[in-house]
């Protein structure tokens, strides 16, 4: 089954997490992009700051994948966001070869 989680990058690293975390969690819950209902928004802050995004449902994830050119707007600056899979996904029981 596909994850329900994808990565996010591109937006402000100056912008402060918690604020990322909800322009993210707006954008993403839009259904024009693809969106739908969010689990959790996981900010990692950094020079190069990205979010994980765990929706509720995987195909939600799969259906913001597809989506090719997701843009944050924030005021009159247009972010370009990177939107990848998450692998990292695995449950307890799983075993890695």
């Amino acid at each position: 089954m596909a994850g329900r989680t994808v990565r996010v990058q591109g937006f402000p690293a100056e912008l402060p997490p918690d604020r990322a975390a909800d322009k993210l969690t707006i954008h993403f819950l839009r259904s024009r992009n693809g969106g739908g209902d969010i689990a959790n928004v996981r900010v990692l802050p950094g020079s190069l700051p990205c979010a994980l995004i765990t929706f509720e449902a995987p195909e939600v994830a799969q259906r913001i994948l597809q989506v090719k050119n997701h843009v944050l707007a924030i005021g009159k600056t247009q972010y370009p966001l990177e939107v990848t899979p998450h692998a990292s996904e695995l449950s307890p029981n799983e075993v890695l070869r």
